[in-house]
């Protein structure tokens, strides 16, 4: 089954040469105009990735990546933008956005990048299945339910967004194992953005203030002076 994509840019000629230099990697490919159309089809359709640009008509990307992370729609968003800016760009993984690519990008690294997000997401998905009746986990009292992605601290659930929920999944899967800043960007969002390791550090901080009784004398995530983050033992 080929894998579907949706692209929701508003300059038909991008949108058009996207579309294009997809479907001859044999991709299903969909298409919209503007914001409000594509939310619309990211929610109504079953789709595997979404190439979604800042800049749109109606409702701009950044909303509409926020509206399906807070639906609980997970699928993997890459980001476009024509802003070059560092703040603007660490916006979109903020979000829960899984990558971004700057306007202007070269066929081949558009092609790359949606290669690696897919690849990704199957790696997840096998992972899943692999892991079977070992889907929950348990560390005191904190739950976490992979396929699900709920988690519950002494019963009551925590709302984590995307990403949050990916970083903490990815930490406690390695109890003990300590991490760079860069390791976590890298694994968590899948591609290596090298220079916005304070990205995973905001990320941590967030996820620290829903999890820990005392976020400034965390129990499960834990700092290791000068070298990066690890889940407790």
């Amino acid at each position: 089954m080929h894998e579907r994509i949706l692209i929701v840019e508003d300059q038909e000629d991008i949108n058009a040469l996207i579309a294009l230099n997809l479907e001859v990697l044999n991709y299903q490919v969909s298409c919209a105009l503007n914001g409000t159309d594509g939310l619309q089809q990211a929610q109504d359709g079953e789709f595997d990735l979404i190439i979604l640009d800042v800049m749109l008509p109606g409702i701009d990307g950044l909303q509409i990546c926020k509206i399906l992370r807070a639906n609980n729609l997970f699928t993997p968003i890459l980001m476009l933008t024509a802003r070059k800016s560092e703040a603007d760009r660490v916006v979109g993984l903020e979000v829960g956005a899984d990558d971004y690519l700057t306007k202007p990008f070269s066929v081949l690294e558009l092609q790359a990048r949606v290669k690696a997000l897919l690849r990704r997401m199957e790696f997840n998905k096998q992972q899943q299945t692999e892991e079977g009746s070992a889907d929950d986990i348990t560390v005191k009292q904190l739950q976490i339910h992979k396929t699900k992605r709920v988690v519950s601290l002494a019963g009551q659930p925590i709302n984590l967004t995307a990403k949050e929920f990916d970083l903490l999944l990815y930490l406690v899967s390695f109890p003990g194992q300590v991490f760079s800043r860069e390791q976590l960007l890298n694994a968590v969002w899948g591609y290596r953005h090298s220079g916005y390791e304070h990205t995973v550090n905001s990320h941590i901080n967030r996820l620290r203030a829903k999890i820990e009784q005392d976020p400034a004398n965390p129990q499960f995530v834990l700092t290791v002076w000068g070298v990066g983050y690890k889940f407790s033992e």
